[in-house]
């Protein structure tokens, strides 16, 4: 029963890698820019490596690829509408948004996505896993256990440091908030959150002001807040997203 937990964990690592890749490749693509597309600091995209993992576990025993495309396709959209209503409600923050894209339910799910869970369970259920088990089953056993204790180590201080270092991030907005009327005041000049585009209110500053804005936001958003906001673009907060574009302005390239 361990022996089977460990692989399964293993298997879990993979896919969750293999997840990372795609977002990563996907969204860099898109940016023009190298992004870390997990939610962990770590090369890993958990949701990826649930479903898989999932998907084994119900249809391992199936070799319809109909229905493992049906059934992955339904889990798999089961799986990301409720892993964002879920960091929602824990972050009060939203991670990602489909409602471009037709189809869509509450933009948390959409049709295209779908399909590509679809043939992604079919890939991995029918294609890479008797692959992957065939390798995690030449492990030796001692090797098996020390991989798995370190790597579950790594994985569960990873996934501390990020939720601590996003926990109370509204609080967070309100300082950078404060601190950004401050600094335009001392200048000789008012920052209106909302009366304008936030590029405009950039380029009324003179380049000292904006550095200064610069410097006193980096004093009180963190490194993991940061890398949140440049890795997913979509990322909002109710009621603060004018906040949200303000930073991700002073964190863009220097004018």
């Amino acid at each position: 029963m361990i022996i089977t937990l460990e692989h399964y964990f293993l298997w879990f690592l993979f896919y969750s890698f293999v997840g990372w890749m795609y977002e990563s490749i996907l969204v860099s693509c898109q940016q023009h820019r190298l992004v870390n597309r997990g939610f962990l600091n770590g090369p890993l995209c958990p949701i990826y490596g649930t479903g898989a993992i999932l998907g084994v576990a119900i249809l391992g025993n199936v070799h319809n690829p109909i229905i493992i495309f049906l059934i992955s396709m339904v889990g798999a959209t089961i799986l990301e509408y409720t892993t964002s209503w879920v960091m929602e409600q824990l972050f009060h923050a939203r991670w990602w948004d489909y409602s471009n894209f037709r189809f869509n339910l509450q933009g948390r799910v959409c049709l295209l996505g779908a399909l590509i869970f679809g043939l992604g369970g079919v890939g991995v259920v029918l294609g890479s896993q008797p692959y992957v088990e065939r390798v995690t089953d030449m492990i030796p056993l001692p090797m098996l256990h020390t991989l798995v204790t370190v790597l579950a180590l790594i994985t569960i201080i990873d996934l501390a440091v990020t939720v601590a270092g996003m926990l109370g991030f509204e609080r967070v907005l309100d300082s950078v908030s404060q601190v950004v009327q401050d600094v335009a005041a001392r200048a000789g000049g008012t920052w209106q959150w909302g009366s304008s585009a936030v590029s405009d209110r950039m380029r009324e500053l003179s380049q000292d002001t904006v550095e200064r804005l610069r410097w006193a936001v980096n004093g009180v958003i963190n490194a993991q807040q940061k890398r949140m906001l440049k890795s997913f673009p979509k990322f909002q907060v109710p009621d603060r997203q004018d906040i949200i574009d303000s930073l991700r302005e002073l964190m863009g390239p220097r004018r």
